[in-house]
């Protein structure tokens, strides 16, 4: 199945403790349906030292359930559901259920 969420997508977080922050796709990980979002549920994690690094406690960002992820809306900046359509040159492309504006370029 084609991917609603995809990276560099401006989300909304739906559901818990980061509820309505917004922030940028920086992965997306299929097989387990998650994605990291920039600046949203920011976790402390107990890093060792290596050769590039000091080590320490460092911030990092943890995936998200893609279900409680929605697409902003270009015209709006509402959440949105994706739909796929296919444009009259043959391309197929998302686009936002509210405002029916495409997603992809």
């Amino acid at each position: 199945m084609a991917a609603k969420i995809k990276k560099g997508d401006q989300v909304i977080v739906t559901k818990g403790r980061d509820k309505g922050k917004k922030g940028e796709v920086l992965r997306v990980i299929p097989t387990d349906n998650r994605a990291v979002v920039q600046g949203v549920n920011v976790v402390k994690k107990h890093k060792r030292p290596n050769q590039f690094d000091a080590g320490g406690i460092k911030s990092e960002e943890a995936p998200l359930a893609l279900a409680n992820l929605a697409i902003v809306d270009p015209k709006t900046g509402e959440p949105t559901r994706v739909g796929f359509k296919i444009l009259e040159d043959g391309r197929k492309v998302r686009f936002a259920k509210k405002s029916g504006d495409v997603i992809d370029g």
